[in-house]
């Protein structure tokens, strides 16, 4: 079953399980409760924002010779369901492994979420969490609206706000950058 917030019919491939989800991953789908969701939301904030993680993650990982890869929008398996984070680092023992691999088979060790207009903020700190029961060590959930970031991990929960410096807590040890920055709120 395809849930779609849009009137439109989109052509996607038969997809009836997690495992055919895993075999040929619809882009911009996810594999929710056992039906194929679409990504939807997605503004220029929320894409401005994807962009900003995902070239300051890359660029501290290239400075700091840290390895491993950046990535937006790729599918991944948690437990249960078939994912596509915002934006995900994945180590350079993983990029090893598991490099080549059409969909992560695992959750991402660290991940961002980009709230959307359209998301409710307690299904993202419920996604967070089956993230986080999935392999993933950290995700981060970013609020633009109201300039916050939460960074959870299995022992903790972090909040950032305007004028804060966020700073990773388990993954990219070491990387830390002013939540304006990031959210592309700093002046040039």
């Amino acid at each position: 079953m395809l849930v779609s917030k849009h009137q439109d019919a989109i052509s996607v491939p038969q997809i009836h399980s997690l495992e055919d989800f895993m075999a040929n991953p619809p882009e911009g789908m996810e594999w929710v409760d056992g039906e194929l969701v679409e990504k939807t939301g997605m503004t220029l904030k929320h894409s401005e924002i994807q962009a900003n993680i995902s070239f300051y993650w890359r660029s501290y990982i290239n400075s700091s010779q840290l390895g491993g890869k950046v990535y937006t929008e790729v599918p991944c398996r948690t437990n249960k369901q078939g994912r596509r984070p915002d934006v995900a680092y994945l180590t350079p023992e993983l990029v090893a492994q598991f490099g080549n691999s059409a969909i992560l088979p695992q959750s991402f060790p660290l991940i961002a979420e980009i709230v959307s207009p359209t998301d409710l903020a307690e299904d993202l700190f419920l996604k967070a969490q089956e993230y986080l029961q999935s392999g993933s060590e950290e995700v981060w959930l970013v609020f633009p609206e109201s300039c916050l970031i939460v960074v959870m991990t299995q022992n903790q929960i972090l909040g950032f706000k305007s004028g804060d410096v966020v700073c990773t807590q388990k993954v990219l040890l070491g990387f830390s950058m002013r939540l304006e920055e990031l959210l592309g709120l700093a002046s040039p």
